[in-house]
């Protein structure tokens, strides 16, 4: 014990490279080139993956191609018509399962937390199901 415990104050704290508390938390954070899709907009984790499968330039362009085809037959032909529409078709199915799949996890996650609240506490379990018995 030192004679002096009050000149722990006056005892300088030097920190030389990696002597300190080095850790850091470093996760890039991506969202910054773009952060277009909002959490509450809908379903976002839906949204996301919906771009990913095909960006809203490209569902609006195939849109776009399809209805300037039925509006006039000078702006495309009816080949170049046929194609958008199918890939139109195509994303439009990817995009409808990808809901499905999604709701189908939602509800399996719904049952298991269900499944939990009635073995630990069958009051509140009873309570929660009464609000959706209608």
């Amino acid at each position: 014990m030192t004679p002096y415990p009050w000149s722990w104050f006056w005892a300088p704290q030097l920190h030389f490279p990696f002597s300190g508390g080095v850790a850091q938390h470093i996760e890039p954070n991506t969202n910054w080139f773009f952060d277009g899709i909002r959490l509450t907009s809908g379903n976002g984790d839906i949204e996301r993956q919906a771009f990913e499968i095909a960006s809203y330039g490209k569902q609006l362009g195939l849109i776009t191609e399809v209805l300037l085809s039925m509006a006039s037959e000078q702006t495309m032909t009816a080949d170049e018509a046929a194609k958008s529409l199918s890939r139109l078709k195509d994303i439009y199915e990817k995009i409808e399962t990808l809901k499905a799949g999604q709701a189908t996890a939602l509800a399996s996650t719904a049952v298991a937390l269900l499944d939990k609240l009635r073995a630990s506490d069958p009051a509140q379990f009873d309570r929660v199901m009464g609000r959706y018995s209608n």
